[in-house]
Protein backbone atom coordinates (compact mmCIF):
# COMPACT_ATOMS: atom_id res chain seq x y z
CA UNK A 1 0.00 0.00 0.00
CA UNK A 2 2.78 2.44 0.76
CA UNK A 3 4.58 1.91 -3.02
CA UNK A 4 1.05 1.92 -4.54
CA UNK A 5 0.81 5.59 -2.66
CA UNK A 6 4.04 6.63 -3.86
CA UNK A 7 5.94 4.54 -6.35
CA UNK A 8 3.98 1.80 -7.73
CA UNK A 9 1.85 2.27 -10.67
CA UNK A 10 -0.94 -0.46 -11.20
CA UNK A 11 -2.99 -0.56 -14.61
CA UNK A 12 -5.89 2.34 -14.31
CA UNK A 13 -9.23 0.51 -13.59
CA UNK A 14 -7.41 -2.43 -11.86
CA UNK A 15 -9.57 -3.08 -8.34
CA UNK A 16 -8.39 -6.64 -7.82
CA UNK A 17 -4.39 -7.71 -8.23
CA UNK A 18 -3.64 -11.25 -7.53
CA UNK A 19 -1.40 -12.16 -5.06
CA UNK A 20 1.48 -13.53 -8.09
CA UNK A 21 0.95 -10.14 -9.94
CA UNK A 22 1.28 -8.31 -6.89
CA UNK A 23 4.91 -10.30 -5.62
CA UNK A 24 6.07 -9.60 -9.74
CA UNK A 25 5.48 -5.93 -9.04
CA UNK A 26 7.02 -5.88 -5.93
CA UNK A 27 10.32 -7.99 -7.55
CA UNK A 28 10.24 -5.85 -10.14
CA UNK A 29 10.58 -2.86 -7.66
CA UNK A 30 13.29 -4.42 -6.18
CA UNK A 31 15.42 -5.46 -9.06
CA UNK A 32 14.76 -1.39 -10.54
CA UNK A 33 15.69 -0.02 -7.16
CA UNK A 34 19.08 -1.19 -7.33
CA UNK A 35 21.30 1.92 -7.02
CA UNK A 36 23.55 2.74 -9.95
CA UNK A 37 26.97 4.00 -8.47
CA UNK A 38 28.44 1.98 -5.75
CA UNK A 39 31.59 0.57 -4.94
CA UNK A 40 32.19 -3.32 -5.36
CA UNK A 41 31.43 -3.89 -1.53
CA UNK A 42 28.41 -2.06 -1.49
CA UNK A 43 27.13 -4.08 -4.71
CA UNK A 44 27.88 -7.10 -3.54
CA UNK A 45 26.47 -6.95 -0.05
CA UNK A 46 23.25 -4.84 -1.96
CA UNK A 47 23.24 -8.50 -4.22
CA UNK A 48 23.40 -10.37 -0.81
CA UNK A 49 20.68 -8.65 0.45
CA UNK A 50 18.28 -8.39 -2.62
CA UNK A 51 19.18 -12.67 -3.09
CA UNK A 52 18.04 -12.64 1.16
CA UNK A 53 14.80 -10.60 0.39
CA UNK A 54 13.42 -12.12 -2.78
CA UNK A 55 13.58 -15.49 -0.94
CA UNK A 56 11.48 -14.78 1.72
CA UNK A 57 9.17 -12.16 -0.59
CA UNK A 58 6.28 -15.36 -0.24
CA UNK A 59 6.10 -14.93 3.36
CA UNK A 60 4.32 -11.42 2.48
CA UNK A 61 1.50 -13.83 1.66
CA UNK A 62 1.06 -15.12 5.35
CA UNK A 63 2.94 -12.86 7.60
CA UNK A 64 6.43 -11.66 8.56
CA UNK A 65 8.69 -12.67 11.53
CA UNK A 66 9.33 -9.46 13.35
CA UNK A 67 10.16 -9.30 16.91
CA UNK A 68 9.96 -6.09 18.61
CA UNK A 69 12.06 -4.43 21.56
CA UNK A 70 10.67 -2.24 24.29
CA UNK A 71 13.27 0.94 24.79
CA UNK A 72 12.02 2.76 20.80
CA UNK A 73 9.77 2.73 18.21
CA UNK A 74 12.28 1.89 15.74
CA UNK A 75 14.23 -1.17 17.61
CA UNK A 76 13.56 -4.03 16.74
CA UNK A 77 15.53 -7.82 16.80
CA UNK A 78 17.10 -8.30 13.30
CA UNK A 79 15.72 -11.44 11.14
CA UNK A 80 16.25 -11.68 7.68
CA UNK A 81 12.11 -9.81 7.19
CA UNK A 82 13.54 -6.63 7.86
CA UNK A 83 15.91 -6.65 5.02
CA UNK A 84 12.32 -6.38 2.67
CA UNK A 85 11.54 -2.76 4.13
CA UNK A 86 15.32 -1.89 4.14
CA UNK A 87 15.54 -2.55 0.23
CA UNK A 88 12.32 -1.13 -0.06
CA UNK A 89 13.23 2.35 2.28
CA UNK A 90 10.04 1.82 3.95
CA UNK A 91 10.31 2.95 8.06
CA UNK A 92 9.14 0.29 9.84
CA UNK A 93 7.70 1.42 13.60
CA UNK A 94 5.85 0.02 16.55
CA UNK A 95 4.61 1.41 19.71
CA UNK A 96 5.08 -1.09 22.02
CA UNK A 97 7.40 0.72 24.61
CA UNK A 98 8.22 0.56 28.52
CA UNK A 99 7.76 4.17 30.02
CA UNK A 100 11.54 5.08 30.88
CA UNK A 101 9.74 6.62 34.65
CA UNK A 102 9.27 3.24 35.76
CA UNK A 103 12.18 1.74 37.25
CA UNK A 104 11.17 -1.53 38.42
CA UNK A 105 9.77 -2.23 34.78
CA UNK A 106 12.76 -1.17 33.08
CA UNK A 107 14.71 -3.10 34.74
CA UNK A 108 12.35 -6.10 34.83
CA UNK A 109 12.42 -6.03 31.29
CA UNK A 110 15.65 -4.60 30.35
CA UNK A 111 16.93 -4.70 26.55
CA UNK A 112 14.97 -7.64 25.48
CA UNK A 113 13.28 -8.39 22.71
CA UNK A 114 9.29 -9.99 22.72
CA UNK A 115 10.73 -13.39 23.05
CA UNK A 116 13.74 -12.93 24.70
CA UNK A 117 10.97 -11.35 27.69
CA UNK A 118 8.88 -14.28 27.35
CA UNK A 119 11.95 -16.75 27.91
CA UNK A 120 12.85 -14.79 30.95
CA UNK A 121 9.24 -14.62 32.38
CA UNK A 122 9.76 -18.55 32.31
CA UNK A 123 12.72 -18.84 33.88
CA UNK A 124 12.22 -16.35 36.58
CA UNK A 125 9.13 -18.29 37.55
CA UNK A 126 11.02 -21.06 37.92
CA UNK A 127 13.62 -19.51 39.67
CA UNK A 128 14.61 -20.25 43.63
CA UNK A 129 15.72 -16.48 44.16
CA UNK A 130 13.03 -14.46 45.24
CA UNK A 131 14.11 -11.12 43.24
CA UNK A 132 13.91 -12.58 40.28
CA UNK A 133 10.87 -14.44 41.06
CA UNK A 134 9.37 -10.52 41.45
CA UNK A 135 11.33 -9.73 38.49
CA UNK A 136 9.56 -12.10 36.33
CA UNK A 137 5.98 -11.06 37.81
CA UNK A 138 6.93 -7.23 36.91
CA UNK A 139 7.73 -8.52 33.53
CA UNK A 140 4.83 -10.50 33.03
CA UNK A 141 2.75 -8.16 34.59
CA UNK A 142 3.76 -5.53 32.15
CA UNK A 143 2.86 -7.60 29.04
CA UNK A 144 -0.46 -8.33 30.56
CA UNK A 145 -1.05 -4.30 31.44
CA UNK A 146 -0.05 -3.48 27.98
CA UNK A 147 -1.81 -6.06 25.14
CA UNK A 148 -2.82 -4.11 23.48
CA UNK A 149 0.88 -3.85 22.15
CA UNK A 150 0.98 -0.01 22.72
CA UNK A 151 1.46 2.13 25.15
CA UNK A 152 0.57 6.32 26.24
CA UNK A 153 4.68 6.37 26.03
CA UNK A 154 5.16 4.62 22.27
CA UNK A 155 2.44 6.70 21.36
CA UNK A 156 4.47 10.15 22.06
CA UNK A 157 7.44 8.77 20.78
CA UNK A 158 5.79 7.54 17.56
CA UNK A 159 4.39 11.37 17.37
CA UNK A 160 7.75 12.43 17.76
CA UNK A 161 9.25 10.37 15.48
CA UNK A 162 7.22 9.74 12.83
CA UNK A 163 7.49 12.80 10.05
CA UNK A 164 4.89 15.13 8.50
CA UNK A 165 3.70 13.73 5.79
CA UNK A 166 5.55 10.35 5.95
CA UNK A 167 4.45 6.79 4.48
CA UNK A 168 5.20 4.33 6.94
CA UNK A 169 4.87 0.88 8.23
CA UNK A 170 3.26 0.58 11.74
CA UNK A 171 3.38 -2.80 13.86
CA UNK A 172 0.72 -4.01 15.97
CA UNK A 173 -0.88 -6.89 17.06
CA UNK A 174 0.81 -8.97 14.56
CA UNK A 175 -0.49 -6.75 12.08
CA UNK A 176 1.39 -4.36 9.21
CA UNK A 177 -0.82 -1.05 8.67
CA UNK A 178 -0.06 2.19 6.94
CA UNK A 179 0.63 5.19 8.75
CA UNK A 180 1.07 8.98 8.12
CA UNK A 181 1.24 12.08 10.04
CA UNK A 182 -0.99 14.96 8.82
CA UNK A 183 -0.85 17.98 10.82
CA UNK A 184 0.66 16.47 13.79
CA UNK A 185 -1.76 13.84 14.16
CA UNK A 186 -0.72 10.19 13.23
CA UNK A 187 -3.55 8.02 10.55
CA UNK A 188 -3.73 4.54 9.96
CA UNK A 189 -4.82 3.15 6.51
CA UNK A 190 -8.33 1.52 6.83
CA UNK A 191 -8.07 -2.28 4.86
CA UNK A 192 -10.55 -3.73 7.08
CA UNK A 193 -13.63 -5.84 4.81
CA UNK A 194 -16.63 -4.15 6.70
CA UNK A 195 -15.17 -0.58 4.87
CA UNK A 196 -15.31 -2.07 1.14
CA UNK A 197 -17.95 -0.43 0.50
CA UNK A 198 -17.60 3.24 2.89
CA UNK A 199 -15.24 5.03 -0.46
CA UNK A 200 -14.91 7.96 1.27
CA UNK A 201 -13.61 6.21 4.92
CA UNK A 202 -9.83 6.03 4.30
CA UNK A 203 -7.84 7.06 7.00
CA UNK A 204 -8.45 6.11 10.74
CA UNK A 205 -6.90 8.44 13.27
CA UNK A 206 -4.40 7.02 16.00
CA UNK A 207 -4.38 9.19 19.22
CA UNK A 208 -5.26 6.49 22.29
CA UNK A 209 -4.32 2.76 23.00
CA UNK A 210 -7.96 1.54 22.97
CA UNK A 211 -8.10 1.57 18.94
CA UNK A 212 -11.22 4.26 19.26
CA UNK A 213 -10.35 6.14 16.23
CA UNK A 214 -12.06 8.73 14.10
CA UNK A 215 -12.68 8.15 10.68
CA UNK A 216 -11.56 10.77 7.39
CA UNK A 217 -11.84 10.75 4.34
CA UNK A 218 -8.50 10.93 1.73
CA UNK A 219 -8.27 14.74 2.56
CA UNK A 220 -8.53 13.96 6.01
CA UNK A 221 -11.92 15.56 6.85
CA UNK A 222 -14.06 13.40 9.68
CA UNK A 223 -16.19 10.42 7.36
CA UNK A 224 -18.25 8.49 9.61
CA UNK A 225 -19.18 5.27 8.35
CA UNK A 226 -22.70 5.49 6.93
CA UNK A 227 -23.45 1.61 7.89
CA UNK A 228 -22.04 0.83 11.42
CA UNK A 229 -23.59 -2.42 11.58
CA UNK A 230 -22.25 -3.57 7.68
CA UNK A 231 -18.83 -1.90 8.89
CA UNK A 232 -19.21 -4.63 12.27
CA UNK A 233 -19.99 -7.50 10.40
CA UNK A 234 -17.08 -6.47 7.91
CA UNK A 235 -14.48 -6.03 10.69
CA UNK A 236 -15.62 -9.27 12.62
CA UNK A 237 -15.17 -11.21 8.99
CA UNK A 238 -11.87 -9.60 8.88
CA UNK A 239 -11.05 -10.79 12.71
CA UNK A 240 -12.23 -14.23 11.80
CA UNK A 241 -9.94 -14.02 8.66
CA UNK A 242 -6.83 -13.02 10.87
CA UNK A 243 -7.69 -15.75 13.10
CA UNK A 244 -8.16 -18.28 9.59
CA UNK A 245 -4.55 -16.95 8.73
CA UNK A 246 -2.47 -17.06 12.68
CA UNK A 247 -3.76 -21.14 12.22
CA UNK A 248 -2.12 -21.36 8.89
CA UNK A 249 0.97 -19.97 10.00
CA UNK A 250 1.02 -22.07 13.10
CA UNK A 251 0.68 -25.17 10.83
CA UNK A 252 3.10 -23.42 8.51
CA UNK A 253 5.59 -23.59 11.21
CA UNK A 254 5.17 -27.71 12.06
CA UNK A 255 5.52 -28.65 8.62
CA UNK A 256 8.39 -29.86 7.28
CA UNK A 257 10.90 -27.54 5.83
CA UNK A 258 13.22 -28.98 3.18
CA UNK A 259 15.84 -30.89 3.92
CA UNK A 260 18.80 -29.42 3.03
CA UNK A 261 21.25 -32.12 3.71
CA UNK A 262 19.40 -34.30 1.06
CA UNK A 263 20.02 -31.45 -1.35
CA UNK A 264 23.25 -33.26 -3.79
CA UNK A 265 26.44 -31.13 -4.35
CA UNK A 266 26.66 -29.11 -7.00
CA UNK A 267 23.22 -28.85 -7.89
CA UNK A 268 22.68 -25.37 -10.31
CA UNK A 269 21.39 -22.30 -9.41
CA UNK A 270 17.92 -23.33 -12.00
CA UNK A 271 17.32 -26.45 -10.02
CA UNK A 272 17.64 -25.09 -6.31
CA UNK A 273 15.47 -21.88 -7.70
CA UNK A 274 12.85 -24.88 -8.96
CA UNK A 275 12.76 -26.36 -6.24
CA UNK A 276 12.27 -23.74 -3.76
CA UNK A 277 9.66 -22.26 -5.96
CA UNK A 278 7.50 -26.25 -5.70
CA UNK A 279 8.01 -25.22 -1.78
CA UNK A 280 6.57 -22.00 -2.32
CA UNK A 281 3.43 -23.37 -4.60
CA UNK A 282 3.01 -26.12 -2.49
CA UNK A 283 2.96 -23.83 0.70
CA UNK A 284 0.48 -21.54 -1.33
CA UNK A 285 -1.76 -23.78 -2.01
CA UNK A 286 -2.18 -25.47 1.40
CA UNK A 287 -3.13 -21.97 2.54
CA UNK A 288 -5.78 -21.01 0.49
CA UNK A 289 -7.16 -24.46 0.42
CA UNK A 290 -7.40 -24.35 4.50
CA UNK A 291 -9.03 -20.83 3.71
CA UNK A 292 -11.82 -22.29 1.42
CA UNK A 293 -12.55 -25.37 3.70
CA UNK A 294 -12.84 -22.82 6.61
CA UNK A 295 -14.81 -20.69 5.06
CA UNK A 296 -17.50 -23.50 4.00
CA UNK A 297 -17.29 -24.79 7.15
CA UNK A 298 -18.74 -21.47 8.39
CA UNK A 299 -21.38 -21.47 5.29
CA UNK A 300 -22.60 -24.50 6.11
CA UNK A 301 -22.70 -23.68 9.61
CA UNK A 302 -24.82 -20.42 8.79
CA UNK A 303 -26.85 -22.20 6.42
CA UNK A 304 -27.82 -25.12 8.33
CA UNK A 305 -31.04 -24.14 10.31
CA UNK A 306 -32.24 -22.11 7.37
CA UNK A 307 -31.40 -25.15 4.14
CA UNK A 308 -33.27 -27.77 6.92
CA UNK A 309 -36.43 -25.85 7.44
CA UNK A 310 -36.56 -25.30 3.77
CA UNK A 311 -36.06 -28.92 3.09
CA UNK A 312 -39.03 -29.95 5.04
CA UNK A 313 -41.09 -27.22 3.28
CA UNK A 314 -40.27 -28.60 0.09
CA UNK A 315 -41.10 -32.23 1.48
CA UNK A 316 -44.53 -31.27 3.02
CA UNK A 317 -45.52 -29.80 -0.92
CA UNK A 318 -43.78 -33.03 -2.18
CA UNK A 319 -46.33 -34.76 0.26
CA UNK A 320 -49.57 -32.38 -0.94
CA UNK A 321 -48.28 -32.40 -4.87
CA UNK A 322 -49.32 -36.51 -5.28
CA UNK A 323 -52.73 -35.92 -3.02
CA UNK A 324 -53.94 -32.86 -5.61
CA UNK A 325 -52.97 -35.10 -8.40
CA UNK A 326 -55.01 -37.77 -7.07
CA UNK A 327 -57.80 -35.64 -6.97
CA UNK A 328 -57.67 -34.36 -10.32
CA UNK A 329 -57.31 -37.44 -11.51
CA UNK A 330 -60.65 -38.77 -10.02
CA UNK A 331 -62.65 -35.43 -10.84
CA UNK A 332 -61.46 -36.36 -14.72
CA UNK A 333 -62.63 -39.65 -14.20
CA UNK A 334 -66.14 -38.88 -12.82
CA UNK A 335 -69.00 -40.86 -14.74
CA UNK A 336 -71.92 -38.72 -15.01
CA UNK A 337 -75.26 -40.86 -14.36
Amino acid sequence: NILLLSQIKLPPMMEIITAEQLMEYLGDYILDAKPKEISEIQRLNYEQNMSDAMAILHKLQTGLDVNVKFTGVRVFEYTPECIVFDLLDIPLYHGWLVDPQVADIVKAVGNCSYNQLVEKIISCKQSDNSELVSEGFVAEQFLNNTATQLTYHGLCELTSAVQEGELCVFFRNNHFSTMTKYKGQLYLLVTDQGFLTEEKVVWESLHNVDGDGNFCDSEFHLRPPSDPETVYRGQQDQIDQDYLMALSLQQEQQNQEINWEQIPEGISDLELAKKLQEEEDRRASQYYQEQEQAAAQVQVQGAASPASGRQSVSNERKRKEPREKEREKEKNNCVLL
